[in-house]
Parts: C-alpha cells; structure tokens; sequence
C-alpha cells in the first residue's frame, strides 16, 4: 500500500472512496479497467490518509443531512482497515454529525463496527449492501479467493438482522457456464429471504467486461476453466456486456421472488439507498 493526500474526498453525489484498487482478488472485477486510469498496481491499495479531516470539512459545509455512500469503487472493508481504521474513523464522523451512511461491502470486517452502524440508524438511517454471486463456497473460493464466503456473508446480513439495520444485497455478476445456474441463484434468493433483506440489486444475469479487466478475466478462466475463455472468445468477442442465455428464465425467477416476499428491486433500491428521511435533514448546531 501506498498513502496519498487527497484534495476531496465526497463525490457530486456524496459517495466517497477512502482506499483505491483491492486485494480481494475478484476474477470479474471492473474496477481493474483501464477506463479508470489507475496509475499503480491494482493490489497496491492506495490511502487517502487524509480522508477523515477532508470528509469532516465536507460535512460542517453541508447546508442539510444527507446519506454518505462509501464502497462503489472499492471496498471499504479491505483488510488493511482492520489496522488503519480509516473508515471507522469516517463512520464514527457520520455519526457525530447525525448523517446517514450507505456501506457497499464484501467483507466480515464491517462487523467490527456494528455498534457505530447501529447508532448512525437510530439517529438517522445506515444501509449495509452485500454482494453475493454463488452460494457454492467452494466456487467462491475460486472466482472471489481473498474475502469471506458466501456463508460468511449471509452470517454478517443476519447480525445486520438482528440490530434492525437494514440491508440490501446486489447479486452480481452471474458467470456464463460458471454461477448463471437456477440452483445457484435459488440457494442465493433463500439466503436474501432468511436474512429479510430490504432490497436486491441485479442487472441481469451475466456481467460487463472492458479492456483491463477483461484481460484478468480471460486469464483466471485459463487458470480455473479450462478452454473456457476461448469460448468466450467465440460467443461475446470483446462485447462490453456479456449476457447469459438463461438471462431471461433466471431474471423471471429473481421477479418472482421480489414480488412475492415484497422486496424492493434496482431503481427502488438506489432511491432508497440515496435518500434520508426529510425529519433527519435539518441540521442544527453541534
């Protein structure tokens, strides 16, 4: 890892982004992409170890409360947070000012700071969103090999559960060959519905690949699937989305399960997510 000191921290939309690449090993990972113009090796995690001092600037500035997002573009629960504790230190700032914060994460580390979510809810609102793409742990272990699995996680929405926090999980990406199977997504739709999530997200069944991260992809499918990148080649070129063909029995499936357990999806979700109750809004002196 590498510290920088960063000019901003909150983004137009209030998300915010304290570390920069990941080590969670993700063979599908976007964020690898080129677009991005990441200029250091992606698992040298840059550290915006400025990141408390500039997002407290950022809050006393705010006119109302609003939701703080953080994990859109890497996850803030890396495991060199269980030691900088860079994003407690922001959380524990969320709170003070009586914000609400949206966390995105993969990692069991956010139980560290169930506590500090659980306040910033009872004064405002915390959403915690969890991604999982494959019940099998075994599998997980291969296509995401550096961060807890699936089981893991469904543990960490069921502790979410029990404090009242509400979640949000977005099933993504589905894997052509690999997870876009109905057992797999039934096993991930049981998981959501013991856990009572509020929300998933899913754009479709399959996933997006762009120069960068497609190139890593490729090159774990060598490792692990063998002769599967070449069919790949075949079927999707260098499309940017690559779509299952079971997309649409998979998808009705998924519709299905939200309608009749009443689960919020996509476009519902981010509203959600983004919006803090109008009663939270007005701020006051501190």
């Amino acid at each position: 890892m590498h510290f920088v000191e960063a000019k901003g921290i909150l983004s137009s939309k209030n998300g915010m982004n304290i570390y920069r690449g990941c080590t969670h090993g993700c063979i599908y990972c976007d964020s690898r992409s080129l677009c991005y113009n990441m200029t250091h090796a992606f698992e040298d995690i840059e550290v915006k170890c400025n990141a408390p001092q500039l997002l407290e600037k950022a809050l006393r500035s705010k006119r109302k409360r609003c939701m703080i997002g953080t994990g859109s573009m890497c996850d803030p629960y890396l495991p060199i947070e269980g030691e900088l504790k860079l994003t407690r230190r922001c959380m524990e700032l969320i709170e003070q000012y009586q914000f609400g914060v949206s966390v995105l994460t993969k990692s069991d580390l956010i139980v560290r700071d169930i506590e500090l979510l659980d306040s910033i809810n009872q004064q405002a609102k915390a959403v915690v969103q969890m991604t999982m793409t494959t019940c099998g742990e075994k599998l997980c272990s291969i296509i995401e090999p550096d961060v807890c699995g699936t089981r893991r996680r469904f543990e960490v929405l069921m502790e979410m559960k029990r404090c009242n926090i509400p979640t949000v999980v977005w099933l993504t990406p589905f894997l052509p060959y690999i997870n876009d199977t109905e057992e797999n997504l039934r096993g991930l739709l049981d998981y959501c519905g013991e856990a009572g999530v509020k929300g998933v997200i899913c754009f479709g069944i399959g996933l997006t690949l762009r120069d960068g991260s497609r190139e890593y992809f490729y090159s774990a499918l060598d490792r692990h699937f063998k002769g599967l990148s070449d069919r790949y080649r075949r079927e999707f070129g260098l499309s940017y989305e690559i779509v299952s063909a079971k997309h649409d029995r998979l998808m009705r499936i998924l519709d299905d399960f939200c309608y009749k357990y009443g689960i919020m999806q996509n476009r519902e979700c981010f509203a959600y997510l983004s919006e803090l109750p109008e009663k939270y809004q007005q701020l006051t002196l501190f």
